[in-house]
């Protein structure tokens, strides 16, 4: 779907455009892993719900929000010890999509981006104003959090370039 997004967009094939799959990896799941718990291995189900696994070396995405940087970071040994190896995977909402479509309006939202270099498309307008930057908290506080307790360390920081929202 994604592929087929950017050729619409840019009105290009997208083997043309040089489209690499970076990492993909699922966020709220339910996985059946072996992790350490009191000094003996055991399988666990674990449940990540608003987090993505942070096995050691391997990344972790942290998305902030359409208006925000997103973070490329690196799994630990401490997050297997402290979380099965769990992390954070985005800023989170500060406000849920029914209160920010109240308060925002999708057209001015793109002309906020707009103004700061951030092409958006989106089937509606709608669906940028329930994804507001100002509806998500803050991806540095949650970033400098997962990095600070080790669970997640620092790799890359990424500006956003383009918006697609369906």
């Amino acid at each position: 779907w994604l592929r087929e997004t950017f050729e619409k967009v840019f009105s290009r094939d997208w083997e043309d455009m040089d489209m690499k799959t970076v990492y993909s990896i699922a966020h709220n799941i339910v996985k059946l892993e072996e992790h350490t718990v009191d000094g003996h291995k055991r399988k666990l189900y674990v449940h990540r719900k608003g987090s993505t696994r942070a096995f050691p070396d391997l990344p972790v995405i942290i998305a902030g929000s359409m208006g925000t940087a997103s973070y490329l970071l690196k799994g630990t040994e401490t997050a297997m010890k402290k979380t099965f190896g769990s992390s954070a995977h985005g800023a989170g909402r500060a406000m849920s999509r029914h209160a920010a479509i109240k308060k925002f309006r999708g057209t001015e939202v793109s002309k906020k981006l707009e103004s700061r270099g951030i092409i958006s498309k989106s089937t509606h307008p709608s669906v940028m104003a329930e994804e507001a930057p100002e509806a998500y908290k803050d991806v540095e506080s949650v970033v400098e959090s997962v990095h600070g307790a080790g669970i997640s360390l620092k790799v890359a920081r990424m500006a956003p370039l383009g918006v697609i929202k369906g």
